[in-house]
């Protein structure tokens, strides 16, 4: 497809005012281009435009990003959820996905950057968290949430406020009705890592009827039925690591996923588990699963 007409199709889809038009055409197709650097001197160099036309569209325009987002997201899943058909693989019509981004700084002194370590070791960048429908296995993004590093809401008097925070904030002001109509909160689950594995987010799940499942620290502390009964409350509660191994009775089930490709593969677990409690959450299905030829430390909660 030629340049001019994809900006055209574009354009028409996200519906900005019409001196706006190019600009943020230019940008979003910029974002969509494989590059190690997405900053305004590469967006300018790559549409032909000024910096500045950019900075101001940013700087003074990032309602209409958000405004332009939503709709967008409302009027995708509105069609998409006419005729709810289960996921694949899972029991449930709709998932609500929270995982974070990091983008990678544009320069050496750049404003809002943290250090951050997502398990490859440590980079400066600016975090994100997205937040996403999955309905027919189309992915529908719903709006992001900013992270702002405590300097600079230091530097610019603003709250600081934790990501955790901001993640119960969403959720409980997020209106799924107004994506999908009406629903059954039973037909809805959560997926997070263990990096949300917090007890005021998961208490604003629950808040929403919504079934969740979420990834725990192995500190977690949780305890179950029998223990709660007959060991007393001052012990009753162990961290989830060493909860299951003191329940090496609770059988293994083999799990087999086949993945996608040509060669036919296959992956395969073993999970444990029983029902148990959630430390200041309540009553959960606690899991343990790993690999079938297990390397050490792949034992996930």
């Amino acid at each position: 497809m030629p340049a001019r007409t994809l900006q055209t199709w574009v354009a028409r889809h996200i519906l900005v005012r019409l001196r706006l038009e190019i600009v943020c055409t230019s940008y979003l197709l910029f974002l969509m281009v494989m590059t190690t650097k997405h900053s305004l001197e590469e967006a300018a160099r790559f549409s032909g435009l000024h910096k500045s036309q950019f900075s101001k569209v940013l700087k003074y325009h990032s309602n209409v990003a958000v405004y332009t987002l939503e709709s967008l997201s409302k009027k995708q899943a509105k069609q998409v959820a006419q005729a709810r058909q289960k996921l694949r693989e899972l029991p449930w019509k709709i998932a609500i996905v929270v995982e974070s981004t990091l983008q990678h700084r544009a320069s050496l002194h750049p404003e809002n950057a943290k250090t951050f370590n997502h398990g490859q070791g440590f980079v400066v960048g600016h975090q994100w968290t997205n937040i996403v429908l999955l309905l027919h296995d189309v992915l529908i993004p719903l709006r992001p949430i900013p992270f702002y590093s405590q300097r600079y809401c230091r530097d610019r008097k603003l709250e600081y406020r934790t990501e955790h925070d901001l993640v119960v904030e969403y959720i409980q002001q997020l209106q799924l009705e107004e994506y999908i109509g009406s629903y059954d909160p039973r037909e809805v689950v959560v997926l997070t890592d263990s990096g949300y594995d917090n007890k005021k987010i998961q208490k604003a799940i629950a808040a929403k009827q919504w079934p969740f499942i979420i990834a725990l620290r192995k500190t977690r502390r949780v305890t179950s039925a029998r223990l709660s009964l007959t060991t007393p409350k001052s012990k009753q509660w162990a961290p989830i690591a060493t909860f299951f191994r003191n329940h090496r009775w609770l059988k293994w089930q083999t799990i087999r996923i086949a993945t996608n490709g040509t060669k036919r593969k296959r992956m395969e677990f073993r999970t444990r588990d029983t029902i148990g409690y959630l430390r200041y959450v309540g009553q959960v299905q606690l899991v343990c699963s790993e690999p079938r030829r297990r390397p050490e430390g792949r034992r996930k909660y």
